[in-house]
């Protein structure tokens, strides 16, 4: 099938507002655009750090990127100025979801923390993701694998004889984005 004939798939219609960046948010925005949703990707003008995550790469770019921002659509906005700031804004007031993977309370700056966004179009649904909460671990980076460190699965892979070894796949991201 060509992308004309492409039936719509159950979330057609359904728009959603992706300012998260990495795996976690990407991959659970990657399986809505899946199904259907139209997603638009917010990138900093220097794009996703996965853009350059290789190799493999496909024309230029890492084919991590690729895979998990599949079906997706992107724009580049620098939240910092206002013409751009304005328009994640008009975004997050269309949008139906908005999903966000910043340090907790980082988009409040930019006025596009849940309070703000949900101020403008409060039937948003909007998903925070971080790795360790809103509580003491709130600073933390949220990292793959520092959460398979701190969450004692590192203590079971590896050898007898080596030290542990983290997961083949990023799992706690895996996992979050399902």
């Amino acid at each position: 099938m060509t992308t004309e004939e492409k039936p719509p798939g159950p979330l057609a219609g359904i728009l959603v507002a992706d300012f998260s960046r990495v795996l976690a948010g990407p991959y659970a925005t990657m399986m809505l655009a899946d199904l259907g949703a139209d997603v638009i990707k917010v990138e900093s003008p220097a794009g996703d750090d996965t853009r350059q995550w290789v190799p493999p790469r496909r024309d230029g770019v890492g084919t991590y990127f690729l895979g998990v921002n599949r079906n997706k659509r992107s724009i580049a906005l620098d939240l910092a100025d206002a013409d751009d700031n304005a328009v994640a804004h008009e975004l997050a007031d269309r949008a139906d979801v908005f999903i966000q993977n910043f340090k907790p309370g980082g988009l409040k700056r930019f006025g596009l923390d849940y309070d703000s966004v949900a101020g403008h179009n409060p039937a948003v649904i909007y998903c925070s993701i971080s790795g360790f909460g809103a509580g003491k671990g709130a600073a933390l980076p949220g990292y793959d694998i520092l959460a398979q460190g701190v969450s004692g699965l590192m203590s079971l892979t590896g050898g007898p004889d080596t030290p542990p070894f983290r997961s083949g796949i990023s799992v706690f991201d895996v996992f979050t984005g399902l």
